[in-house]
């Protein structure tokens, strides 16, 4: 609070605010004063004498509390405004305070008018500075938006940039293993080379697919589960161990269900490619049982697998980025950071169990979204 406090006092009595100047000096505030009764030198006060707090009467010949308050709502200023007046009833005190006033304090009890400054003026200064920091706070997550906005259309289009001269590198990599006459090593270094350009393109897949989970709009769209997990596993099956998987997809419930397609399309793919390269070569029958149940409300996704499983200390880490449970993921860490993403966009749950050397089991549920709908 300032040292020395400047009160603009609406009063058409000097003999009140001589009672005022008395009782402010005698409870040790510092003040210098202004005394008006008319509208015109309120107003001229407000915008010239720039108060620190108004102390007002109610009635005067032409003008009142309530039109003074008003005047000040006009002016948007807001100096803290205490009704010093005549004994006046209750309901017509909480009609002050509805207006704007901060208190109200009866000529007859002046004795209580320094605290009552005291207490308007620090709640003011602290209604400024809650309302400055949700200004500093506002502006920095505008900041914050914007620069998270620009860092993901960077990331996509330089994932999404990188992965042409990818393909077509791969492409000729390929060729080239085919040619006649290449001794063993060459072959096995081009199967290395292949190898790491397969790690990097998942590694720009994964980014790409994050980035466009945050960026994309959710539409609701048919889903005919049957024809999507097929697809899944087809584009697969260029992965070690696919001809020796069984695979055992279970679609149950008649009700028809919508959903976002890309977003469920990754989903499969990263949870149907999960097991396949975490499989247990070790054993006899290496199984993938997809199964989805689906009800007018919802679908209830469930992956299971017979693979090498995930040590019960790792589950609670699993979903993080760029988290690896085993020495044997080759991947970002991205895919099941991502399925985690994707299903809270889709306002989905999530679950996953699993035993070392047993296998996982991963349940997702999804709501049924409104036909056609595109959230934003």
């Amino acid at each position: 609070m300032k040292e020395s406090l400047k009160i603009l006092v609406l009063e058409d009595q000097p003999d009140d605010v001589g009672l005022i100047e008395r009782v402010l000096k005698k409870g040790g505030i510092q003040f210098s004063i202004r005394q008006v009764d008319s509208r015109q030198e309120f107003v001229d006060s407000i915008d010239n004498f720039a108060p620190d707090i108004i102390l007002s009467d109610h009635a005067l010949p032409q003008f009142n509390s309530i039109e003074a308050l008003k005047i000040c709502k006009a002016h948007r200023r807001r100096i803290p405004f205490i009704l010093v007046t005549g004994t006046v009833s209750e309901e017509f005190a909480v009609n002050c305070l509805k207006h704007g006033a901060d208190d109200y304090v009866l000529k007859s009890n002046l004795a209580r008018l320094p605290a009552a400054i005291l207490t308007s003026i620090k709640r003011h200064e602290m209604e400024f500075e809650k309302k400055r920091a949700e200004e500093h706070l506002f502006k920095q997550n505008a900041e914050l938006s914007k620069i998270n906005k620009e860092l993901d259309s960077f990331v996509y289009n330089i994932s999404h940039n990188l992965r042409a001269p990818l393909a077509s590198l791969l492409g000729l990599l390929h060729l080239a293993k085919r040619e006649n006459g290449l001794s063993g090593s060459l072959q096995e270094l081009f199967g290395m080379m292949l190898h790491a350009i397969q790690k990097l393109d998942a590694t720009l897949a994964e980014i790409l697919n994050y980035s466009q989970n945050n960026r994309n709009k959710v539409k609701g769209v048919h889903i005919d589960f049957k024809k999507l997990v097929d697809t899944c596993f087809r584009a697969l099956n260029y992965l070690p161990g696919y001809g020796e998987i069984e695979k055992t997809i279970g679609i149950n419930g008649a009700s028809t269900f919508h959903s976002d397609p890309q977003r469920l399309s990754v989903l499969f793919r990263n949870l149907i490619s999960n097991s396949l390269r975490y499989r247990d070569p070790g054993k006899a029958r290496q199984v993938i049982i997809v199964s989805v149940t689906i009800t007018q409300s919802n679908a209830t996704i469930r992956f299971e697998d017979n693979g090498i499983g995930i040590d019960e200390a790792l589950l609670p880490n699993v979903f993080d980025m760029f988290f690896r449970a085993t020495e044997k993921s080759d991947g970002a860490g991205l895919g099941l950071y991502v399925v985690k993403e994707i299903v809270h966009v889709l306002k989905g749950k999530l679950s996953i169990q699993s035993r070392l050397h047993e296998g996982t089991i991963l349940s997702i549920r999804l709501p049924n979204l409104d036909p056609g709908m595109i959230d934003g």
